[in-house]
């Protein structure tokens, strides 16, 4: 874990390895300001004290101070540089490997909990990571110095420090193993609480209309309230960590000067005098605090060790859908076939979404698409572009297995308008630019004007470049569908494939925008997933699912006479009509 985690250090390695480099010598500096003061109060209770001596070594004292404060600057400054670029690049290394992400994986980790990932985690790995380099560094190197200098100055006051600091590292260590699974639980709590606030968000207008604030208010409160519960928990099991400091140190240093002044008072000063004394408890308070510092290292790991797991986890997620190593480039026409094709969306369901599928379907046709709800029509064509793997059996496009083609091929030229239409904020040229980078506005003008989207969009005072507002929230449902129709079809594609793209569309316009299609691009294989029979009735064929399973395949009137799941749409449809 931790290895995967480092390979985002790249251009801060540098800042990494001077930090720790610059906190040894502050460390050095201030060991070194008690040892010269005791050999000063030494000298001062001669009998003829060396003036010149001590105001030498008084200098010393100014100097090494000095040198402490310049290294502990420049620690500091290369730590923040450190830390902060550890955690840019970390962050840029989670969002590059999202986008790698097919389908299957964003299903596994949910967008909330990548978000919290990216968040939470990424400062929480901050913050350990500055700590790391700089205290843990500081931390044992301070424990030694002190120890090795109070065992010249005197082993016997030394060995007051030697037996306490491991009794009180175990309790240390007790207080964070009981923590840890705390804090462990606290961050799937987190995914919970975000996933709430997201889905809130996004469906905000449907909360409004229902007048469902106190019940979203309620929910939020009983999520924030599970966090705020483990948190207190492990804060009460954290909060021993400072009395059992405190009392520790104080005990030690009324041992120390306990022994201390016995050793003065009987060997008058020739084993012990006050200057050591002074020296010890210095080292000796260097110590302890190290040791406080070392127990806020440990909690901050303890919280960071869950956010760098969760990070690692993704960071190791393998997309299940990559490029084959010899990819085809070059998608020949818009003929389909799927083999004995079979699809579930998890390896361990019982139950197949999508069974034995077997059809062939030629280059440049219509094909309608019609079903009740779940009865995977959207699983169908998912299978084209490989927005996920058939399960078993093979999809052929273009007479090539889809496996075998380079994924971005293979996508641009298998154009899908998804169910869930997204526009992203920007003009309705940078939207659309999406199916065309290098897009001329005759160009966008021609695809609107197939989409149907060009007599709303010149309605606009600002035209093409009229601003979308995120999630394409200041135009309405159909002319979204539009824009996105339009979208795709600047990608000129081999196959279109329209999610049930014009449910917001009125009647009129489908049928406008399904002419258009025939007239202009007679070669792209055409994919219809609808609801309403009079948006495919005049398709080349029209495919029923059912349950995951083919029921028939045919003309709108050859299914009239044979298929009772079409006659059953039909009749209830046109029922609609005629009332």
């Amino acid at each position: 874990m931790i290895k995967t985690l480092m390979k985002s250090i790249r251009e801060y390695k540098k800042a990494s390895l001077l930090t720790p480099v610059f906190i040894s010598l502050e460390v050095v500096m201030e060991c070194l300001i008690p040892l010269v003061m005791s050999y000063i109060l030494k000298r001062a209770q001669e009998e003829v004290p060396d003036t010149t001596l001590i105001l030498l070594l008084s200098a010393s004292i100014i100097g090494l101070g000095a040198f402490s404060l310049l290294f502990g600057v420049l620690s500091g400054k290369y730590g923040a540089l450190a830390a902060a670029g550890f955690a840019k690049n970390l962050r840029k290394d989670l969002y590059y490997k999202s986008l790698e992400f097919s389908f299957e994986n964003i299903d596994k980790f949910s967008s909330a909990s990548l978000v919290t990932r990216m968040t939470t985690d990424i400062t929480n790995i901050q913050m350990a990571y500055g700590m790391i380099i700089r205290i843990t560094v500081r931390v044992p190197l301070m424990m030694i110095f002190s120890i090795v200098l109070s065992f010249i100055i005197s082993w016997k006051m030394a060995l007051i420090y030697v037996v306490i600091v491991p009794v009180l590292a175990s309790i240390l260590f007790l207080i964070i193993k009981l923590a840890m699974p705390v804090f462990d639980k606290v961050f799937h709590k987190y995914d919970r609480l975000n996933e709430s606030v997201e889905e809130n968000i996004k469906g905000i207008r449907v909360v409004k209309t229902y007048v469902r604030e106190d019940y979203e208010k309620n929910k939020f409160q009983k999520s924030s309230e599970e966090v705020r519960r483990d948190f207190v928990k492990a804060e009460r099991i954290v909060a021993w960590n400072q009395p059992v400091m405190m009392f520790f140190m104080y005990a030690s240093l009324t041992a120390v000067s306990f022994f201390s002044g016995y050793l003065i008072v009987t060997t008058k000063q020739t084993e012990l005098n006050i200057g050591e004394i002074s020296a010890i408890i210095t080292y000796g308070t260097q110590i302890l605090m190290s040791l406080m510092m070392l127990s806020m290292i440990f909690v901050m790991l303890s919280l960071s060790i869950s956010s760098m797991r969760r990070v690692h986890e993704v960071l190791c997620e393998e997309s299940t859908i990559t490029n084959p190593l010899e990819p085809v480039y070059e998608v020949l026409d818009g003929s389909i076939e799927f083999k004995n094709v079979s699809f579930k969306y998890s390896l361990n369901a019982k139950k197949y979404a999508l069974a034995d599928v077997n059809i062939k379907i030629e280059a440049g046709k219509t094909i309608g698409i019609l079903g009740g709800t779940g009865s995977s029509k959207t699983t169908f064509v998912n299978l084209l572009s490989r927005l996920y793997d058939a399960t078993e059996g093979e999809v052929f496009v273009g007479g090539v297995n889809v496996k075998d083609y380079d994924l971005k091929t293979l996508r641009d030229n298998v154009a899908v308008v998804l169910q869930k239409n997204v526009l992203f904020s920007g003009t309705i040229l940078d939207n659309l630019r999406w199916g065309k980078e290098e897009l001329s506005l005759e160009e966008a003008k021609e695809a609107c004007r197939l989409a149907c989207a060009d007599e709303f969009i010149e309605s606009f005072p600002n035209q093409y470049d009229t601003y979308i507002e995120q999630g394409g929230t200041n135009v309405s449902g159909g002319q979204k569908q539009r824009l996105c129709i339009a979208r795709a079809l600047l990608k000129n594609p081999k196959i279109l494939i329209l999610d049930d793209s014009t449910s917001a569309v009125d009647t009129k316009t489908d049928s406008m925008i399904r002419k258009a299609f025939k007239e202009n691009i007679p070669n792209t294989t055409k994919i219809i997933i609808a609801q309403r029979i009079s948006s495919i009735e005049e398709s080349d064929q029209i495919i029923v699912l059912d349950g995951g399973y083919i029921q028939a395949v045919g003309t709108h009137e050859e299914l009239l006479k044979s298929n009772s799941i079409y006659q059953e749409i039909y009749a209830i449809q046109n029922k609609k009509e005629e009332e």
